[in-house]
C-alpha cells in the first residue's frame, strides 16, 4: 500500500488532512503488530466533515496486524459537536485465493467475547433463528460475537418508531425477533454463528491457540462464478495454447509483489521430481527491499484417488533431516502436544521435518496478543510450555508422533530405508468422506460423459 493511501475519505464524511499532521511513515513500517511496548504506533488523525451535523469531526486510522491473520485498517470517526461516531475496518490485503466459512458453536458466555473481523462482503447467519445479514448490507467491523448481535439489534430497532406510528403489522413481529436476539446474548442454550466470506478476509478468534478449537470449524472453498462477479473479479480470456516446451530443466521467473512489504519482487519456479513420489512445482520469492523470503510448493499432478495419512514416530535426532512435502490440503497433528495445524495454514512447503517444526513454533510463539503485556497469564504459560516441548522434540530429547493427513494424497515424508519399509513410519491410504470431497471441490466435478452434455447444449 502506498503511503498516499492514508488520505482516503473517512467513514461517512469528506476528509481533508490536518495541517498539523506529521508526514506518513515509510511503507515498510505501515502495518505493525499491536504491542504495549511500541510507543511509536499511534493512529493517524484526519479532520473530517460530519455528515450528521456538518461540523468538523475527527477520523482516526490505525494500520495493524492481527495475529494468525493479516493486515487490516481500523478507522474510527467521532464528532464532538453532535456526539455521532462510527467505526469500521477494511482489509489491507488482496482478495484471497479461496473463500472462507467460519462455523462457531456458541456454548458459553465466554464465546461471546471472541474477536471477529467481518468484512463487508461476508454473510452472517444464525440458523436457529433463520436469521441472515446479507453481504454488502453492512460495513466491515472489528468486533466480538456479542458486538455482531448488538449491531444487528440496533439495525432492526432503527426504523421501529416509524413502523409503530404507521401501525405496520411487521413492527410487532420485529419486536418479537429482537427479544430472541437479546436472549442469544445470555447463551441460555447453544446456537450456531456462521460467517461466510467469499473474499477470504474475515476472521474468528481461536482463544485456545495453538490447540484445536472444538467449537470452531474453518472451511476454505473455491468461489462460484456468481461470487466472483459479486467481488468484481473477472477472469481473463483464455489465450492461445502455446507450443509445449520441456520446462523440467529450466528455472522460470515472473514478476510479483512481496507479501510482506508489497514492493516489486521476482518469483522463481521450477519443476522437481521427488524420488519415490511424484513431480512437484517449487516457487520461491526473495524480496530485495525488505529481505523477506518465502517458498511454496504445488503438486504437479492431479488429486490422488485415495487420501494419505502418514504417521512418523520421532525417536532419534536424525529424523529431523527427513525431507518433507506438505501440500496446501494437508493438516498436521502432534498428539503429545495436543496440537493440530489445519489445512491451508503455512501453505505448501518443501522442507525438512525440522524446518516445518520450526515454522510451526514461530507461528505459535511470535504472537503479541498471547505473549505480550496484554496476554492472559494462563494462556502465556501454556504457550511457553508448548514452545519448550517443541524445542525438546527438535533437539531429540522428547519422543513424539508426527501425523500428516492429506485428503488429496499429495503430501510426502521421506522414507530413509527406501525401497524397504520404514519401521518408524506408517503410510495409510483411505477413501475420502463426502465432506472431504466437498472441501476439495470434487463432488461437483464431472470427468465422465461431459462431451455428450456439451454436444446437447450446442
Amino acid at each position: 500500500m502506498a503511503a498516499s493511501g492514508l488520505w482516503n475519505p473517512g467513514p461517512r464524511g469528506c476528509c481533508r488532512p490536518s495541517s498539523a499532521l506529521a508526514p506518513p511513515p515509510a511503507a515498510d513500517h505501515l502495518f505493525r503488530p499491536i504491542s504495549a511496548e511500541d510507543e511509536e504506533q499511534q493512529p493517524t488523525e484526519i479532520e473530517s466533515l460530519c455528515m450528521n451535523c456538518y461540523c468538523n469531526g475527527m477520523t482516526r486510522l490505525l494500520l495493524t496486524k492481527i495475529p494468525f491473520f493479516r493486515e487490516i485498517i481500523v478507522s474510527s470517526f467521532s464528532c464532538e459537536h453532535c456526539g455521532w461516531n462510527n467505526t469500521e475496518i477494511q482489509s489491507a490485503g488482496r482478495v484471497q485465493d479461496q473463500g472462507v466459512r467460519y462455523t462457531l458453536t456458541v456454548r458459553a458466555p465466554e464465546d461471546m467475547n471472541r474477536e471477529v473481523v467481518k468484512t463487508d462482503s461476508a454473510t452472517t447467519r444464525i440458523p436457529e433463528l433463520d436469521f441472515e445479514i446479507p453481504a454488502f448490507s453492512q460495513k466491515g467491523a472489528l468486533t466480538t460475537v456479542e458486538g455482531l448481535i448488538t449491531r444487528a439489534i440496533s439495525g432492526l430497532e432503527q426504523d421501529q418508531p416509524a413502523r409503530r406510528a404507521n401501525k405496520d403489522a411487521t413492527a410487532e413481529r420485529i419486536d418479537e425477533f429482537i427479544v430472541k436476539l437479546k436472549e442469544l446474548k445470555q447463551v441460555a442454550s447453544p446456537f450456531t454463528l456462521i460467517i461466510d466470506d467469499p473474499s477470504g478476509n474475515s476472521f474468528v478468534e481461536n482463544p485456545h491457540a495453538p490447540q484445536k478449537d472444538d467449537s470452531l470449524v474453518i472451511t476454505h472453498y473455491n468461489r462460484t462464478q456468481h461470487q466472483k462477479e459479486m467481488l468484481g473479479l473477472q477472469e481473463e480470456a483464455p489465450a492461445e495454447k502455446p507450443e509445449e516446451e520441456d520446462l523440467r530443466n529450466e528455472v522460470l521467473q515472473f514478476n510479483t509483489n512481496c507479501p510482506e512489504c508489497n514492493a516489486p519482487a521476482q518469483t522463481n519456479m521450477k519443476l522437481v521430481q521427488i524420488p519415490h513420489f511424484k513431480e512437484v512445482i517449487i516457487m520461491a520469492t526473495n524480496c530485495e527491499n525488505c529481505g523477506h523470503r518465502t517458498n511454496e510448493v504445488k503438486s504437479g499432478g492431479a488429486v490422488e484417488p485415495l487420501g494419505t495419512r502418514i504417521t512418523l514416530h520421532i525417536t532419534d535426532p536424525s529424523d529431523m533431516t527427513r525431507d518433507l512435502l506438505k501440500s496446501e490440503t494437508c493438516s498436521v497433528e502432534i498428539p503429545e502436544l495436543e496440537f493440530e495445524l489445519g489445512m491451508a495454514v503455512l501453505g505448501g512447503k518443501f522442507t525438512t521435518l525440522e524446518g516445518l517444526l520450526k515454522d510451526i513454533r514461530e507461528l505459535v510463539t511470535k504472537n503479541p496478543f498471547t505473549l505480550g503485556d496484554s496476554s492472559n497469564p494462563c494462556q502465556k504459560e501454556r504457550l511457553q510450555e508448548f514452545s519448550q516441548k517443541m524445542d525438546q522434540i527438535i533437539e531429540g530429547n522428547m519422543k513424539a508422533h508426527f501425523i500428516m493427513d492429506d485428503p488429496a494424497g499429495n503430501s510426502y515424508l521421506q522414507n530413509v530405508y527406501a525401497p524397504e519399509d520404514d519401521p518408524e513410519m506408517k503410510v495409510e491410504r483411505y477413501k475420502r468422506t463426502f465432506d472431504q470431497n466437498e472441501e476439495l471441490g470434487l463432488n461437483d466435478m464431472k470427468t465422465e460423459g461431459y462431451e455428450a452434455g456439451l454436444a446437447s447444449q450446442r
